[in-house]
């Protein structure tokens, strides 16, 4: 008997911690009912002001998730005594958007103060960004917290490279429990932002591009100098949140060897040729992925903090 009470109180006590472990989209709606729409304006005046941002804050919550869960442990910056995140390999001198994203928290802080967590703001800020550049939207699960530490070996190791094969991309995704048509999906945010000419430059001598899209691209990226200069990603459509990447997957203008991965006759032909036939099939994957992806190892209930100032640990 005792032992029956004892385990229904186990299972109570579980139950409740998976309670408190999921995320859900009202979940600001008493505490701060204006944190939404204030960070869609912020969203949408970085966007009209400059259409790379879109991508930007897209990237900064995908390389925030891949790495200890949707804890926003990327925006900590180092300090004397602390090496986040910003200075791994696929971080260092390519991640944008934390400006855009202090100025947010600060909108935020103002009208609810250590009320919304960065976390969620980058979440909500990603897809914010997708729809200012005319792609779909989705509901935004929340209830994430800030992490106090973050993982400078884990983004070296779990993010995943422009040199990538196919299958080391499907294994970085399957690691995070994202599927490989999840994978393909979530590779369509590729159809806006910029890359730079050091993570295309090798792709521009192999024999899967296209010669003509190859010989535009070496005018801006020589065999040797020029690391930082810029092509956008989405060659047809640059600044418009579209299926347009998969049919450049197609006529081999993928612009990161890791892109024309996913169409090169291998198991992901077929998803991107779906994808490039039907918008509305991938806006539908996308958002899906979208969400799979805001739900890795979020930080709930009491772990955590709601950090006042998304680059630094609250000092206690």
């Amino acid at each position: 008997m005792a032992s029956a009470s004892c385990l229904s109180l186990l299972l109570l006590l579980a139950l409740a911690s998976a309670a408190s472990a999921q995320l859900s989209s009202t979940f600001y709606d008493t505490s701060c009912p204006n944190a939404l729409s204030t960070i869609k304006s912020a969203v949408n005046a970085a966007v009209a002001q400059e259409a790379r941002m879109g991508a930007s804050l897209l990237r900064l919550h995908f390389h925030d998730c891949f790495v200890q869960g949707c804890d926003a442990s990327v925006l900590l910056a180092d300090t004397a005594t602390f090496t986040g995140e910003q200075g791994a390999g696929p971080n260092a001198g390519s991640l944008r958007g934390f400006s855009v994203i202090d100025n947010i928290k600060t909108q935020v802080e103002a009208v609810c103060p250590q009320t919304v967590s960065c976390a969620d703001i980058l979440a909500v800020a990603a897809r914010d960004s997708v729809v200012a550049l005319g792609g779909p939207s989705w509901t935004v699960l929340l209830g994430r917290r800030d992490s106090t530490t973050a993982s400078q070996s884990l983004a070296n190791s779990d993010l995943p490279a422009p040199t990538s094969s196919l299958g080391q991309l499907k294994a970085a995704f399957n690691n995070k429990n994202l599927n490989p048509t999840d994978m393909v999906a979530l590779s369509g945010a590729h159809t806006i932002g910029q890359a730079q000419c050091q993570n295309f430059r090798d792709h521009i001598t192999e024999s899967n591009i296209n010669p003509t899209f190859a010989a535009s691209l070496r005018t801006n990226c020589p065999a040797s100098g020029g690391d930082t200069n810029l092509a956008p990603l989405d060659v047809t459509t640059p600044n418009t949140f579209d299926n347009a990447y998969y049919n450049n997957l197609m006529s081999q203008k993928g612009l990161l060897h890791s892109d024309q991965e996913l169409f090169n006759n291998g198991s992901a032909d077929n998803t991107v040729m779906n994808f490039a036939s039907n918008a509305a099939a991938f806006s539908s994957a996308f958002t899906t992925a979208m969400v799979k992806m805001g739900n890795i190892s979020p930080l709930t209930g009491t772990q955590g903090q709601i950090r006042l100032s998304c680059s630094k640990v609250n000092s206690s």
